[in-house]
């Protein structure tokens, strides 16, 4: 079950964190002021009373684009759907702030994540070479067409009358 994050989950985010992102997790500080942040919306992923994953969208208030700041699922949950779920929770967010883009960073040595984002319809849009430290590791930059998105995943009323 997909909900919205809260202070109270930090810890079980944290460990998540830290097992998703060895070298480069971020702190409990900063994820503390992630979850308290009125620019940002984070997500967690809940399986028998267990945090599975989260996720975080940052929109600053009028803008008409955000940026998906972390996606992480648990290793013993991952390739199920879930982290393409905690990605659409993000979406559907972005939909009700009005945004038009949507912009990511993903390791390009994570092939996995660039083929769940590509197939929701982000482009590659540029590279920052060794933005992941310590591992000198390149971002590949991401972009989606939000409307577009939403286009595509709503059925044309014409069709759905067409099937009998």
């Amino acid at each position: 079950m997909i909900r919205p994050a809260d202070p109270s989950d930090l810890a079980a985010i944290m460990a998540l964190e830290r097992a998703s992102f060895p070298t480069d997790a971020w702190s409990e500080a900063m994820m503390r002021d992630e979850l308290n942040s009125p620019h940002g919306r984070y997500v967690v992923d809940e399986l028998a009373g267990r945090i599975v994953g989260y996720a975080g969208l940052r929109v600053l208030p009028g803008s008409r684009d955000a940026d998906v700041q972390t996606i992480a699922i648990a290793e013993s949950a991952r390739g199920r759907g879930r982290g393409r779920a905690l990605l659409h929770a993000l979406l559907e967010e972005a939909l009700s702030r009005r945004v038009r883009e949507v912009f990511l960073e993903v390791r390009a040595d994570n092939p996995v994540a660039q083929g769940l984002y590509a197939s929701e319809g982000f482009a590659e849009l540029a590279r920052r070479p060794r933005y992941y430290q310590p591992d000198d590791v390149d971002a590949v930059v991401m972009r989606l067409d939000l409307e577009a998105w939403a286009a595509a995943r709503t059925p044309d009323p014409a069709e759905a009358g067409a099937c009998t």
